[in-house]
């Protein structure tokens, strides 16, 4: 009975964390409300504290390739010499984006389009300004890069699953007979159940499109290729950089689609209680399963490619399993943009 105080305090105390600091905590991390974080001193508003500068870089190194994404770091300096982030307790919602060429998301990640002609001879650029404190700004350049492993997908699209089948019904129980050692009677047999429907077969997958793919020489002291791949009435377009970058083309088959599961068999109904016992009704068979559809082969590919950028072919991969070989021919081909 010594223990029993104790026990009583942490009973208590746990009530209190389960009552109070778990929804709390819980409610931060679902919503991520402001006014709790800084509430809990997770988070300050910067109306209320002094800034003397601020600053803003990549998270994640520097530079980015078209269709890529990087987060922003803004880091606050005070007064005494400390610094808070974004990545502690500055919140986005005290700061303005403005970006040029890039977009930019509410919580600070930058994004630059996949297509290489928006940004192509541009230097994107992001300026940071504190609406409590215009006199206050931060502005960051963002290089382009095209040392990347870049993917052009044309390949064709996967078959469709096949439906699962359905399950058979459970069989009647059996009805009741009577045990009185005086008038028994027996019980009634159940019936079986019914069989599962089979499942229905995948279909299959696409063949891959003819595809072209044009490839040009941007000459310099820093040369870079531009290929252009079209089929199935879209093109892409991607800047290269044979130093360190590449492109697949992918011009597969999709992958047929799945067999549906072949539905359960019913159970057999109980036998009834008697005397005797009603027998059990026979379980249902279950469906078969369906067949997978096969898949797609792929699809051919041309390649036209200017004789200055012969010595770059290798940066250019094909991947067309099952389709024709691919098809090279040299001749003049000016720029693509």
């Amino acid at each position: 009975m010594k223990f029993k105080p104790l026990r009583l305090v942490y009973r208590f105390f746990a009530r209190i964390v389960i009552h109070f600091f778990v929804p709390v905590a819980a409610m931060v991390a679902l919503t991520g409300c402001a006014a709790i974080q800084v509430k809990l001193g997770m988070k300050v508003y910067l109306n209320k504290i002094p800034i003397t500068s601020i600053q803003a870089k990549q998270g994640d190194g520097t530079g980015m390739a078209p269709g890529e994404k990087a987060p922003l770091i803004v880091t606050v300096t005070k007064p005494d010499g400390s610094a808070i982030t974004t990545r502690d307790k500055v919140l986005w919602k005290d700061l303005t984006i403005t970006p040029t060429v890039v977009g930019a998301s509410k919580k600070g990640v930058v994004s630059l389009s996949r297509d290489p002609r928006i940004s192509d001879g541009k230097l994107p650029h992001v300026s940071i300004t504190v609406p409590s404190h215009p006199d206050l700004h931060a502005d960051l350049d963002i290089p382009v890069e095209y040392d990347r492993q870049f993917t052009a997908n044309f390949s064709g699209r996967d078959g469709s699953s096949g439906l699962d089948g359905n399950s058979g019904s459970d069989g009647s129980s059996g009805s009741s007979g009577s045990t009185d050692p005086d008038h028994p009677s027996a019980g009634g047999n159940g019936s079986d159940g019914s069989n599962g429907s089979d499942g229905g077969n995948g279909s299959d997958g696409e063949d891959g499109p003819p595809v072209q793919v044009r490839v040009a020489l941007r000459a310099g002291s820093h040369p870079l290729l531009q290929v252009g791949v079209s089929g199935q009435g879209r093109e892409s377009f991607f800047l290269v950089d044979p130093q360190g970058g590449s492109l697949t083309v992918l011009d597969e088959g999709g992958s047929g689609g799945s067999g549906g599961k072949g539905g359960r068999g019913g159970r057999g109904g109980s036998g009834g209680i008697g005397s005797p016992n009603g027998s059990s009704g026979s379980d249902g068979l279950s469906g078969h399963d369906g067949s997978s559809g096969s898949s797609g082969r792929g699809g051919s590919i041309t390649v036209t490619y200017d004789p200055q950028a012969k010595p770059f072919l290798g940066m250019i991969r094909l991947r067309n399993e099952g389709g024709p070989k691919p098809v090279f021919t040299e001749q003049a081909v000016g720029p693509l943009w």
